[in-house]
């Protein structure tokens, strides 16, 4: 009988594993969450970032290119018209890739989207020993 015990035990955790799946996996989601779509124009600006490789250079939510800042909360720290002028005219480290108006347009309106679905970096949590945040 003490050979059973390590199966027993086995499948005390199998089943507690897809007892809990089943009930992740089957909770409603939050509609309102849900709903929030990007605009087709964020769209088309998203189709601009990956046309121009802007992702070489740059970062959105920590994630890209090193050389070029992180674009996540730019309309919320610099602002649209530091944004546009950039796109528009470039600088010493970025090249002015000549994008027309509704490619600048787009972008800009990809960038609000980005801007207003998250902040990075996140400021006010600390990254515990093994792995989680726990609040500042």
């Amino acid at each position: 009988m003490k050979f059973l015990l390590p199966y027993k035990i086995l499948l005390a955790i199998v089943v507690s594993y897809f007892f809990y799946s089943y009930i992740i996996y089957t909770q409603k989601m939050d509609t309102e969450k849900a709903k929030k779509t990007i605009s087709p124009l964020a769209l088309e600006g998203k189709k601009v970032f990956q046309k121009y490789n802007c992702v070489s250079c740059h970062q959105m939510y920590g994630l890209g290119g090193y050389l070029g800042p992180d674009l996540t909360n730019t309309i919320s720290e610099k602002g649209e018209v530091y944004a546009r002028t950039i796109l528009k005219y470039g600088t010493a480290k970025m090249p002015n890739f000549h994008l027309n108006d509704h490619e600048i347009t787009s972008l800009i309106d990809l960038l609000k989207e980005v801007d207003s679905s998250g902040t990075f970096p996140v400021k006010n949590f600390d990254i515990t020993w093994f792995g989680t945040i726990k609040e500042k």
